[in-house]
Parts: structure tokens; C-alpha cells; sequence
């Protein structure tokens, strides 16, 4: 690469790198593993930097690179999710700790859904795609998105609904 273009993709590594580890985190619920992910995928999308600057949309394509990594990580290792409840943010400021508590049962609900599940949630509500653009981004098709995002948003009502009770019997 030339000076500019390595100039250039450094300096979206540096803005964007603390939400590659958080999607990283979202997609694995391992501090370390999302470190990674994000590395392997920045280090396959530096050799097409250019060709992917011209396309538009860098951040597109450098979230598919991370969503296809990770799967490919399930394909070949046969892993089993280790997910946590904690994610890689400062600390919130004194007067949210109502927030922080929703915010930790919402990542609780998130990391017992099923990672393509938890993929379409992330990418579509979280990232604010459409369901177009989330299609584009996993191969697949929207029809699929959509059962996916329902099935998905189900689940977290139902959980959202235990916490709730949960927090009632407490009191």
C-alpha cells in the first residue's frame, strides 16, 4: 500500500476499533475473543483497503468480515458459547444505575439467544440496518431476517418478563 492509503486505514482502525470489540463482544461475549475477531477481520480487509474505500461503505464490509469470522470460528473449532454478562464499556455515571441494570439484563437476554439470532438483533436494532442490508450482510435471504428477528425478539420479551418478576419477588 501507499503512505495515504496506510495513513488512511489507520486512522479507521483508530476511530473505529472500540466498536469492532464491542460488536466483537456482542457476536462472542469474550473480551479476548472479540479482540481477536476484530484483529483477524481488520487484518484480511488492510490488503483491499483500497478497493474498499472506493466501494463506500468500509464499515459495511469490515462488520461482514467479523460476522463470517465468527462463524467460521463455530464451523472449524466446534466451539461452545461462553457468554458473560459484563460488556467492554467506562463505567456508567453514578445517577444511571437504573439504566445499567436494564442494560445488563437486556446483554443477559441477548447472549442466551442463538448466535444468528443474536446477529440479526445486533445488526438490524443495534446498528440500525434494515433488513435488507442485515440479508446482505449474513447471505441470506430477508425472509430469513425477519423469522430470525421475530423468533429473536420473542425470546428477549419472554426474558424481559422473567426479570421483571424476578425484580417484583425481590422487593
Amino acid at each position: 500500500m501507499r503512505g495515504g492509503t496506510d495513513t488512511e486505514f489507520s486512522a479507521f482502525v483508530h476511530r473505529r476499533w472500540p466498536q469492532l470489540v464491542r460488536l466483537g463482544f456482542v457476536l462472542t461475549g469474550d473480551t479476548g475473543l472479540a479482540e481477536d475477531l476484530a484483529q483477524t477481520a481488520l487484518a484480511r480487509v488492510y490488503a483491499s483497503w483500497p478497493r474498499i474505500c472506493r466501494s463506500g461503505d468500509p464499515d459495511a464490509y469490515v462488520r461482514r468480515v467479523m460476522v463470517n469470522a465468527n462463524r467460521t470460528r463455530f464451523r472449524k473449532h466446534r466451539v461452545a458459547e461462553q457468554l458473560t454478562g459484563a460488556i467492554p464499556e467506562p463505567p456508567p455515571p453514578a445517577d444511571a444505575i437504573r439504566s445499567c441494570d436494564d442494560r445488563v439484563a437486556l446483554l443477559a437476554a441477548l447472549m442466551g439467544l442463538p448466535p444468528r439470532q443474536r446477529s440479526v438483533v445486533l445488526l438490524r436494532f443495534w446498528l440500525d440496518m434494515t433488513e435488507t442490508q442485515v440479508a446482505d450482510e449474513l447471505g441470506c435471504s430477508v425472509g430469513t431476517v425477519k423469522s430470525q428477528a421475530s423468533r429473536a425478539l420473542a425470546a428477549l420479551r419472554t426474558s424481559s418478563r422473567l426479570v421483571e418478576e424476578v425484580g417484583r419477588e425481590r422487593r
